[in-house]
């Protein structure tokens, strides 16, 4: 049985060459340089997050851009399906207005009755779903953007020029005038308008003859 020797305590085994008193500052200056790791560590993933972030905003520009894009190439191939539509039409109607005048004259000499009313008839009332409108009246005002003076004359009771006759209507289809309405027009008689003015101011005739005779003596 073992004897413990009183007076004595048992110390830790230290390396050769070492002492304890070497060892506690080891271990120091190992718990000092754990804190810098770290920050080093942290410093690295916030580099890391700014140039995801980085990419990030890029990668949205793009889309952004791309989607701009792809937007504007839809409403530039709606507009022009569109206006290729319009010409289309316009086309087609442009060949059927001959049609369209034998029918109006027709109708002009009572000659529009039987099978030739119901087919005329039918073709006017495609030609209108198609976004065909006629225009054209006698006694408005001439518009050379839209009427095609055939005939002139000039008449008394007009006061300005005048479509006294539609020889064909004009048709259009929306905003676009695909053949203006020929007409025959008037213009006011020259020096009518100046006749007319002297003769309803009557005013100015007598008050020169009474300053001519004078007052009249008692």
């Amino acid at each position: 049985m073992t004897e413990e020797t009183p007076g004595f305590e048992e110390k830790p085994d230290v390396p050769s060459g070492a002492t304890s008193d070497d060892a506690e500052p080891k271990a120091a200056s190992e718990e000092g340089a754990a804190p810098a790791g770290d920050a080093n560590q942290t410093a690295g993933l916030v580099a890391q997050l700014d140039q995801v972030r980085t990419a990030l905003g890029e990668r949205t520009a793009d889309l952004q851009r791309l989607q701009a894009e792809y937007q504007n190439y839809r409403r530039r191939v709606e507009r022009d399906r569109i206006a290729v539509k319009e010409i289309a039409v316009a086309n087609l109607l442009t060949e059927l207005l001959p049609v369209l005048d034998d029918i109006g004259r027709a109708r002009e000499h009572g000659e529009f009755v039987g099978g030739f009313k119901s087919v005329g008839e039918s073709l006017e009332t495609v030609a209108a779903k198609m976004g065909l409108q006629q225009f054209g009246k006698e006694g408005e005002p001439f518009d050379p953007t839209i009427h095609e003076a055939l005939m002139h004359s000039y008449a008394p009771d007009v006061t300005e020029t005048t479509c006294v006759a539609i020889l064909q209507p004009g048709y259009r289809i929306g905003e676009r005038t695909i053949r203006p309405a020929r007409v025959a027009v008037a213009e006011p008689q020259p020096g009518a308008q100046a006749a007319k003015a002297e003769s309803s101011d009557p005013a100015p005739a007598e008050a020169a003859d009474e300053k001519d005779n004078g007052p009249e003596e008692g």
